[in-house]
């Protein structure tokens, strides 16, 4: 005998926890080449090129040019 229940797992519809997973269903905005964005910790920069729709190539300047993923939360356009 299973001391697991089976089936699939039941979602309360009012929990507070739906927030967080719906906001993970949507997708994250493209950011266009030529933005000016802020990350948390490199600082200031301006996307150089975009991958996919799902990152994009971040020049900080003084030769830093870093991939930043666009469902980071770390990544902020301004």
């Amino acid at each position: 005998m299973s001391s697991h229940p089976t089936g699939r797992r039941r979602h309360l519809p009012n929990s507070p926890f739906n927030a967080a997973r719906e906001a993970a269903a949507i997708p994250p905005q493209p950011i266009p080449v030529g933005e000016r964005v802020s990350h948390e910790r490199y600082g200031l920069g301006r996307v150089v090129a975009v991958e996919d729709d799902r990152a994009v190539i971040v020049d900080f300047g003084g030769g830093e040019v870093r991939r930043v993923a666009l469902d980071s939360a770390k990544l902020e356009r301004l």
